[in-house]
């Protein structure tokens, strides 16, 4: 029952999830802005290949 109580009281389990979704949320963030700077790069890119012809 002591080992039981310890493992309750244990939060460095927890400490490594809390780390892990955070890194999780800034990869989903930074996948998100670079699609759309991606995009803009391309329309951007598109308009001056036109206006050169």
């Amino acid at each position: 029952m002591k080992k039981f109580a310890q493992f309750l009281k244990n939060e460095s389990g927890a400490t490594a999830i809390e780390y892990g979704l955070i890194a999780a949320g800034i990869s989903v963030a930074i996948i998100v802005v670079v699609g759309t700077v991606g995009d803009n790069l391309v329309t951007s890119f598109t308009s001056v290949a036109t206006g050169l012809q």
